[in-house]
């Protein structure tokens, strides 16, 4: 037993011997490497606190007046600003990369749809996101709708597919994207895929609106052309 006990004391000792041979060779680096690591965090706290921080500060103050443009129906003044205070175009420019400025993109990209900018609402609403589902499956739904306006009708389509499936607790609007999404295919001349997409608005949401009427489209598309059939 004693001898057990001198040979865990010697393995202790030889343990803690390697371990200074360790440090006093590689201390220089291990130092620097702890150093990068306390710098580079302080670096990021100070960033955080003292520039993150406050851009976003101005930058919510700047979007409050714009906001309220919008809200009372004056869109350019909202786009733009009326001299004193900033519009969305100006907290884009001057506050990229704020949270502000992301949202700023969604509502240029609205109000350039609403004044049938379409090019411009299809650049803003692309360039917007967020982890917000509900404002993110408009944001979806609304880009097609620029897309539709512009001709380009598959692009149109998928967002519609994409604002539709994004956010299914809002029956509702999804319901509704959907149907957009199967009546532009129809309009294309694809009938099965619009059949398919008015397929999963009877399945996914049967008691919305277009739930309720979904069936005649599906029946209108799913009955053979004949000679009888109504042209």
């Amino acid at each position: 037993m004693a001898e057990q006990k001198v040979h865990e004391v010697s393995e202790v000792g030889e343990g803690l011997e390697g371990a200074r041979d360790f440090w006093e060779k590689y201390k220089n680096i291990i130092i620097g490497i702890s150093a990068a690591i306390i710098l580079i965090a302080g670096g990021w706290i100070l960033y955080k606190n003292y520039i993150v921080k406050p851009k976003e500060e101005r930058a919510s103050e700047a979007m409050f007046k714009a906001e309220e443009f919008f809200r009372n129906d004056s869109l350019k003044l909202a786009l733009n600003g009326d001299g004193q205070n900033k519009g969305f175009l100006n907290v884009i420019k001057n506050f990229d990369g704020t949270k502000a400025a992301n949202l700023a993109h969604f509502y240029a990209g609205i109000i350039y749809l609403k004044t049938n900018d379409f090019n411009n609402a299809v650049k803003y609403l692309k360039d917007f996101s967020t982890d917000s589902k509900q404002i993110q499956m408009i944001a979806y739904g609304r880009l097609a709708d620029a897309y539709s306006e512009q001709g380009k009708k598959d692009d149109a389509v998928n967002n519609y597919k994409k604002a539709g499936s994004y956010f299914p607790e809002d029956e509702a609007n999804s319901s509704e994207f959907l149907f957009r999404a199967g009546y532009l295919l129809e309009a294309m001349g694809k009938n099965k895929e619009a059949v398919d997409v008015y397929k999963e608005i009877k399945d996914k949401f049967p008691k919305t609106e277009k739930g309720f009427s979904i069936d005649k489209y599906i029946y209108r598309l799913s009955v053979e052309k004949n000679d009888f059939s109504v042209k």
